[in-house]
């Protein structure tokens, strides 16, 4: 029977290492989230306000392209970061923080709406909690340039936004993983933990 599964988390949480990790050994298809081919992120880190609107449209036209692709594919798949995110979770919190119009907000809230309303969601969602201390060690070893200025502030407001969002998650079956004490990259028995949870929630 054909699985979707989407892995949800914060920036630097392991989402791609993990989607990766899990592809190879469930030998399911991985869809991966647009970083190297952006052409906004490293615009948008150096000034949020002026392109918050403009990440936040490619992410949804990208990820609303993807969703429709896995859904018409007979395979089973594993997802790097659902659709869901984008406006829950990083339109939401920039519009808190001020870095995203109220007008760009309630356009961008208005036109998610209209496409998501065709989809299907995922069968299963997998939330990789980890503090910030986490998520700043791991956003500095991956290395990537227009991510080490990222303020420790915009990283506890996205956590809480994710903590707030997981409690009301009702898109479908889900589970919350806690990655702090975990290294599922380097470690066979921390991956194994997790597919364990995965494969228990899937049954």
């Amino acid at each position: 029977m054909k699985k979707f599964i989407s892995i949800a988390g914060n920036i630097g949480s392991g989402k791609s290492s993990l989607t990766e990790l899990l592809a190879k050994d469930f030998n399911w298809i991985p869809y991966y989230e647009s970083v190297s081919d952006n052409p906004y992120l490293e615009d948008f880190y150096s000034d949020m306000h002026r392109w918050s609107f403009n990440l936040q449209i490619y992410f949804l036209s990208h990820r609303f392209r993807i969703h429709k692709e896995i859904i018409e594919r007979k395979e089973s798949v594993i997802q790097d970061r659902s659709i869901y995110e984008d406006v829950e979770i990083f339109a939401e919190n920039l519009y808190k923080l001020g870095r995203m119009s109220e007008r760009d907000y309630a356009n961008y809230k208005n036109l998610f709406a209209e496409m998501v309303s065709y989809l299907q969601p995922p069968d299963l969602l997998v939330y990789l909690r980890a503090n910030t201390q986490t998520l700043k060690n791991q956003i500095k070893l991956r290395g990537r340039d227009f991510e080490k200025n990222i303020e420790s502030s915009y990283l506890e407001s996205l956590n809480s936004s994710y903590e707030k969002w997981m409690s009301e998650y009702n898109y479908g079956d889900s589970i919350i993983i806690n990655t702090d004490n975990l290294d599922f990259v380097n470690s066979t028995d921390d991956l194994n933990y997790i597919k364990s949870k995965i494969e228990a929630s899937l049954k």
